[in-house]
């Protein structure tokens, strides 16, 4: 498969993400988040530090689902609803490389956007003379990795369904994705067959998304073990890379 195509494509996408206007008020939203998250903190006693960091972090993982679930669900549609598929189709440029193309284009928005915002977070922990560990690198990096699985998964359903369809199960997937701990739970102390294969099935099935939540240990300043971070690190990035396979195998068959 060549790159040039996906490159093309890929900074195209970063370009007409940007001008959507969408994705400067979630990066706002996400910024004014980390701010509340400072008031808080000054109404409160105790483990003022903690709540800085706890908040912050949580303020950047919700901004960069937001981005990653409200821009992924649109990646394929609005290209069809807008009839420009076409005109790409028409060049030398397969399906595949389309598909790709445009994750690779989201890599890059939610790169961009959570360096802004991991910068903003620093400047306020900076601000408020809060060690910066490195825990809190870990938990970011295992922020991205998420984020990279959420937009696999919002790119998959976009490739054979409509976007408000594409928003409510990757919604529904993310939710379940931080339940995987209950649902087995749930499969192990039913007395239903059936709801126990359901549920036994839909965890194995389901990425297991509360491996890359390391928020709460990270805000406490204590790290993480670098083989859990690597494991973890591996298997998002194996599964998004199934769902993007996946999506190109679909969206190959499907007609316009």
């Amino acid at each position: 498969m060549s790159m040039r195509p996906i490159l093309v494509i890929g900074l195209n996408t970063f370009r007409e993400n940007l001008r959507d206007k969408i994705l400067y008020n979630l990066l706002l939203f996400a910024v004014m988040l980390m701010g509340a998250s400072v008031l808080l903190a000054d109404l409160t006693i105790m483990e003022h530090h903690k709540i800085i960091k706890d908040m912050g972090l949580a303020a950047i993982n919700l901004g960069g689902v937001m981005i990653a679930v409200f821009v992924g669900i649109g990646l394929v549609s609005k290209e069809i609803e807008r009839r420009t598929v076409f005109t790409i189709m028409a060049r030398p440029i397969s399906r595949a490389q389309f598909i790709v193309g445009k994750y690779f284009g989201l890599m890059i928005t939610l790169s961009v956007n959570l360096a802004v915002m991991t910068a903003v977070f620093f400047m306020t922990l900076w601000l408020y003379r809060v060690p910066i560990q490195v825990s809190l690198f870990q938990a970011i990096e295992l922020i991205f990795v998420e984020l990279l699985l959420v937009t696999a998964i919002a790119l998959f359903f976009s490739t054979f369904s409509s976007s408000t369809l594409s928003a409510i199960m990757t919604l529904g997937i993310y939710v379940s994705g931080h339940l995987t701990a209950d649902m087995k739970g749930i499969a192990e102390k039913s007395q239903n067959e059936l709801s126990t294969w359901f549920m036994t099935a839909w965890y194995y099935l389901c990425p297991n998304l509360e491996a890359f939540n390391i928020k709460g240990q990270a805000a406490t300043g204590i790290p993480i073990s670098w083989n859990y971070q690597v494991l973890a690190t591996g298997y998002g990035l194996i599964y998004a890379s199934l769902l993007v396979v996946s999506a190109c195998a679909i969206f190959r068959r499907r007609d316009f």
